[in-house]
């Protein structure tokens, strides 16, 4: 049991999750927290800080938020300035946030592709250079990106989404090659079709759910614990030999 928690445990460290108030973001949070760290979450909107607050001090941790747009630059530079600010210092980075726009590639505008690619890869950019500069000041840090199914394949209708997500599966590993020497450690989880909010239509759709469920050798979508779990183990010291990995839980999609 000492092993586990030494290696596992997260204990008087300080996370940092992006758009980690709802969805996604909110699970790995939970599940960092569960495992002794003190989160501090940065938003977009002021949305459940409530019941966040109360269910993370419930489990004895602290959290502390900041809200601001990581699409603009200015706002993406100084989000991790601000965790240090709230606690001193920084042990992990989630780079969670990210939007989706769906439009066929010959027809897709493009402001829309700008707002993606700002969002979902270059204030991934801008959030880990802050971060890691501080981490390799440190001697030590996690950083982990969330790629996606479609870091490997192309998709349809989301050109903008398949660009940013490949290139945070870049970013990963080039930022994994720099600052592995600092012991810093940089990788990705590449999440499955999963049960959130924002999948409750194609889950609602019996024809397009039973499509799904036919590729996905596990048989069921995942669950955002599921993904809590990876979160942990990346962030935790049992990844110390772990650098520019891009992590599938995916159920066997990519396999099948």
């Amino acid at each position: 049991m000492d092993y586990l928690l030494e290696n596992f445990g997260l204990s008087g460290k300080v996370a940092m999750v992006t758009g980690g108030n709802s969805g996604i973001g909110w699970a790995i949070a939970q599940g960092l927290a569960k495992a002794g760290a003190d989160l501090f979450l940065y938003t977009h909107s002021a949305r459940n800080i409530e019941e966040v607050t109360k269910e993370i001090e419930a489990i004895g941790r602290k959290v502390k938020f900041a809200h601001g747009d990581l699409d603009r630059e200015d706002d993406a530079m100084a989000a991790v300035e601000k965790c240090i600010e709230a606690y001193g210092k920084i042990d992990i980075l989630v780079n969670n946030a990210g939007m989706i726009h769906r439009a066929p590639l010959l027809e897709g505008d493009n402001e829309g592709w700008k707002k993606v690619i700002d969002l979902n890869l270059s204030a991934v950019y801008y959030l880990s250079k802050v971060a890691g500069r501080h981490m390799t000041q440190q001697g030590s840090g996690k950083i982990i990106n969330i790629a996606s199914m479609l870091s490997f394949q192309g998709g349809k209708f989301v050109p903008s989404y398949t660009a940013s997500k490949h290139g945070v599966a870049g970013l990963t590993k080039a930022f994994a090659n720099e600052l592995a020497e600092s012991n810093v450690q940089i990788n990705a989880i590449a999440p499955g079709y999963i049960e959130t909010a924002n999948t409750a239509p194609i889950r609602a759709d019996e024809k397009r759910n039973a499509e799904i469920l036919g590729r996905i050798p596990a048989g069921r979508w995942g669950k955002t614990e599921d993904l809590a779990a990876a979160a942990v183990f990346l962030a935790s010291k049992a990844s110390d030999y772990m650098n520019g990995h891009v992590l599938c839980v995916d159920g066997g999609w990519l396999v099948r």
